[in-house]
């Protein structure tokens, strides 16, 4: 055997592998036992023992790993670390969202203790606080799962009754009757540490151990007052309104910037950080399920194709309707982005794995300018625009295509709601070359400086999947032209590059 008696120096890379192609075959744990054992029982692992196996926790024994070899028509040197393709080693997702991970591999280097160590000094050294590394597992704990948590939808259709809609008068009496006072405020006490926020305007906060405060001009905002009435309903009924609730502001900071508002050391990964951040998720995604519950919304969705202003008939914002579709639509395959100006994501989701424009903690000095949501900042018109984007990740194009909106918050500062979907997976259902055709837009638009109208072939498989997915503004970004898009501008795929243009 090739096999060097050192086997624990060249394995680094052997569970992810065995886990890889495990899942690429379509076997569990124990069909992949099962065929082990067959082929000889002296050496065949058990579930308990593949498992650690895969985990990194074991190392097999020679003989073991040539049972394993066997089953997978492997030669046993293929499972060592100079023979790993990065095919090999990325994490398999399957058909979840999000992008491709990377492996954790050696798995001693990424150990509990030593993440533990690692973690807090990475955030110190970057100026990354705790609270927006907790935003960061969060998004793909939501990516990993595509949006789907069964148990919220249960607790808010228990407490809403799949009523739709569901008027602030309705909100206030599930309030009042799981124990909520709601009281209604002005200005801020002055022994609030909230005050620190300066001119950000704090719309409702919680206060143990019953109290709801409100602002005011609620009063004259329905959509905003429901939405802040569903979330704090939701922490009373998730959380039994345990401890004090994060308060709620309107303006382009997120939850994170109001913590380090209020506390500009906070780099630290505390407990708490997760905690809260985890609670503000959890009752965001409640408030959601409770004004748009999922059967009756998918329906609304499907009678009317898709249309952002939906929202009006039940009386909601456009940011709780576009950041619902994603996770209602029997399609998986959605994004999200809520952008304000000068780079700042306020809200993210990726369940189509599609990379970001630009962050939500450092701002991007070269986002390329041709994606929807930085066209519409720059768009003084009002209503929605529909666009088609070709986006090349790692040397595969694919086509998206998204509808945005621009919107103002409470403290009268704009930013663009984007909702879209990746396509390629639409039209290979179709029975089409999705890689083919997306490649042949993708040199029509080159040819054409970088954006050209949709040729008829390709508009008429696009119309076709169009009407499957019943989504009406892909029909509408079909009339438009095709943008080339990119990551950054030092990858910009347009001939002439648009910034060595803008750097002459």
């Amino acid at each position: 055997m090739a096999i060097k008696k050192s086997l624990a120096r060249q394995s680094h890379f052997l569970g992810t592998k065995i886990r890889n192609l495990r899942k690429r075959n379509g076997l569990t744990l124990e069909e992949l036992s099962s065929r082990c054992i067959k082929l000889d029982a002296e050496y065949g692992p058990s579930v308990s023992y593949l498992s650690m196996i895969e985990r990194g926790k074991r190392m097999p024994r020679e003989e073991m790993l040539e049972v394993i070899a066997t089953v997978f028509q492997k030669k046993p040197e293929w499972f060592l670390d100079d023979a790993a393709e990065a095919q090999d080693i990325t994490p398999n997702k399957g058909s979840r969202g999000g992008i491709k991970g990377m492996p954790l591999e050696p798995s001693f280097l990424f150990s509990n203790e030593i993440l533990q160590i690692a973690i807090p000094e990475m955030l110190a050294q970057t100026g990354t606080t705790g609270r927006q590394f907790a935003h960061l597992l969060i998004r793909a704990h939501q990516e990993h799962h595509q949006n789907h948590f069964p148990d919220l939808e249960r607790a808010a259709e228990e407490v809403g009754l799949k009523k739709m809609p569901l008027h602030v008068d309705d909100l206030i009496e599930i309030s009042e009757s799981r124990g909520l006072k709601i009281s209604w405020f002005t200005r801020l006490p002055k022994n609030e540490k909230m005050a620190n926020l300066g001119n950000k305007v704090v719309t409702s906060y919680f206060k143990p151990p019953r109290t709801v405060y409100i602002n005011n001009i609620l009063k004259k905002n329905t959509t905003r007052l429901k939405y802040e009435l569903a979330v704090h309903i939701g922490h009373n009924v998730l959380h039994n309104s345990d401890g004090q609730k994060n308060i709620m502001v309107a303006g382009e900071q997120t939850q994170y910037d109001t913590e380090k508002t209020i506390n500009p050391s906070s780099n630290q990964l505390d407990a708490q950080d997760i905690l809260h951040a985890w609670r503000d998720f959890e009752c965001s995604f409640f408030a959601a399920a409770l004004l748009c519950p999922k059967v009756p919304f998918r329906q609304l969705l499907d009678q009317y194709g898709y249309e952002i202003d939906i929202c009006k008939k039940i009386e909601v914002s456009e940011a709780v309707v576009m950041r619902r579709m994603t996770g209602v639509s029997s399609y998986p395959h959605w994004h999200y982005f809520d952008a304000y100006g000068e780079g700042k994501l306020k809200a993210v989701y990726r369940g189509n794995g599609i990379p970001l424009p630009w962050g939500n903690m450092t701002i991007a000095h070269d986002p390329c300018k041709h994606w929807s949501v930085f066209r519409m900042l720059q768009n003084q018109d009002e209503g929605t625009a529909a666009q088609f984007s070709i986006l090349s990740e790692n040397g595969v194009a694919k086509i998206y295509c998204c509808e945005s909106i621009k919107v103002f918050d409470l403290n009268k500062a704009s930013h663009v709601l984007c909702t879209g979907i990746d396509l390629n997976p639409a039209i290979e259902a179709q029975g089409h070359d999705a890689v083919s055709l997306v490649n042949e837009l993708q040199q029509v638009c080159i040819s054409n400086g970088g954006s050209s109208k949709i040729p008829l072939k390709i508009r008429k498989i696009l119309l076709s999947v169009a009407r499957v997915l019943n989504i009406n503004w892909i029909t509408r970004g079909i009339e438009q032209e095709a943008q080339l898009i990119c990551v950054r501008g030092a990858v910009c795929p347009r001939k002439p590059s648009c910034y060595c243009e803008k750097s002459t």
